[in-house]
């Protein structure tokens, strides 16, 4: 069964700047929207970002628009979250998430195959 793997989390200070992974193995990214989304300890996992199957296609949380970028390289079967402009309030556990959806979709039940997250914690 494929998996979905994240990387690229970390601890850095506020205005820093962070690129996640989120490399497919036994999954041919090419086929899918790909999705962020990100969780805090006590609240529900909220959607980020996500970039349509074509990648002309993207959609962003306000909290992040104009400071994080989604990207797709399907020749590497990779999907990326670049992350500008960081703040203690970006931090969180940030998963990838793949849909059969054409286009870019923020509804976290459009998705049915998650990573299992990296940490990006973010101090002041």
């Amino acid at each position: 069964q494929g998996q979905l793997v994240e990387s690229g989390g970390g601890l850095v200070q506020a205005g820093d700047s962070l690129r996640l992974s989120c490399a497919a193995s036994g999954w041919i990214v090419k086929y899918f929207t790909m999705g962020w989304f990100r969780q805090t300890p006590g609240k529900e996992r909220e959607f980020v970002a996500s970039i349509s199957q074509s990648g002309f296609y993207t959609d962003y949380a306000d909290s992040v628009k104009g400071r994080f970028t989604i990207s797709r390289d399907n020749a590497m079967n990779t999907v990326y979250l670049q992350m500008d402009g960081l703040s203690p309030e970006d931090t969180a556990l940030y998963y990838c998430a793949a849909t059969t959806e054409i286009l870019a979709t923020s509804r976290r039940d459009d998705y049915n195959s998650w990573g299992q997250g990296t940490q990006v914690t973010v101090s002041s």
